[in-house]
Parts: C-alpha cells; structure tokens; sequence
C-alpha cells in the first residue's frame, strides 16, 4: 500500500498530461482478485482460451477461412476468407452479423500487411461453447445468404449483356441491311436500265 508522510502533498497538473478518473473499476478488480486469487484467474483464463480453441475447430471444419490467430496469451480467434472470388469480404460480413446481435469487427492489418482483411472475435469470461456454435450459425446463414445475394446479381448482369449483344446483332443486321439498300438504290440510279420499262422510259 502506498503511504505518503504528512508534509508531503500528492500534486497533480492535468495540463501535463492525463486527468483523474474515477477509481471504482481498481476498487472492483481488487475485490475480483481477493475473491479468485490467482488460481480463480488461471481458471477463467484456461476457460476462455478453451472456448477460443473450440471456436476455432468450427471455422476450420466449414472450410471457408483461415485462422490467423495462434493459441498463445489472449484468447482471441483472428480469421480471414480462403476465397476472395466470391464477390464479398470480411466487412459485409461483419456487417450482416450485426443483425444477429453480434459485433465482429473487421480491420486490416498493420502498415506492410494492409492486404490482409481480417475478422477478429475476443473471447471472454462470458462466451461460452453455447455461444460459439450460435456465432458459427450465424456465420454461415450470413455466408449463404450473401452467396445468394451476388448470385442474384449476376444473373441479372448475364442477362443485362446477353440482351446488349442481342441489340448489338440486330442493329447490325439492320444497318448491313440498310447499307445494302443504300447501295443497290445507288446501282440503279447510275443504270437507268435496271427501272422498270413500263414507265415509258426506253
């Protein structure tokens, strides 16, 4: 415990960096560690870091993305797309895990790695097995549906061109056609031979 004599006085400028904060979250993690002791800690970490491994099997067995993360120090799974052809990525599905009450954020990675897109769930005291087989559900109905999404699209952008190049042919049948009519008017102009000779024309 930290003991100051009476003539000396604890002098603090916020001007100089930093400001006073409330001390009730080091009054509740005192009373967490009188109450679980070290061993208390050891086995809510060994939990997380369990829960976090279990979490990871699931990804790995959907075949869809590759973990990151290793399984030392904090219980974080850290995990990207194999496939980056499939029309969608990490933030659209972070953002389609909102809906299921879920925040996973989706970031980059330091400077000299910015090509590496990744998802990032921490796992806490709180997160239990239960958790990580709904998280991986919801991970999968948000995979599928964007899949049924982009599928969608491009089948209207198949159809968009299929029609283009079908216009495309037919005014290029209509212009050769108009081209050839253009031409054989301009032949019997110059033949006056070729018009009809009931016309009085000899």
């Amino acid at each position: 415990m930290l003991k100051l004599s009476k003539n000396r006085a604890l002098r603090f400028n916020p001007f100089h960096g930093g400001m006073l904060t409330g001390a009730s979250q080091i009054i509740g993690q005192y009373y967490q560690l009188i109450r679980l002791g070290f061993e208390g800690y050891k086995l809510i970490m060994e939990n997380c870091r369990a829960n976090a491994r279990y979490l990871t099997e699931i990804l790995e067995k959907t075949g869809r993305f590759k973990i990151l993360s290793k399984d030392v120090g904090v219980p974080v799974v850290a995990f990207s797309l194999k496939d980056k052809s499939l029309g969608h990525d990490e933030y659209e599905i972070s953002d389609h895990l909102r809906k299921f009450g879920w925040v996973v954020p989706a970031y980059t990675m330091a400077p000299d790695a910015q090509n590496v897109l990744l998802l990032r769930v921490v796992v806490r005291e709180d997160f239990s097995r239960t958790l990580a087989e709904r998280l991986a559900q919801n991970i999968e109905q948000v995979l599928q549906e964007l899949e049924a999404v982009h599928a969608q699209i491009n089948t209207v952008v198949k159809e968009i061109l299929i029609t283009e190049n079908e216009n495309d042919e037919v005014g290029a049948k209509e212009n050769s056609k108009k081209i050839h009519d253009k031409r054989r008017r301009g032949r019997h102009a110059r033949h006056p031979d070729s018009v009809d000779k009931t016309k009085g024309i000899c």
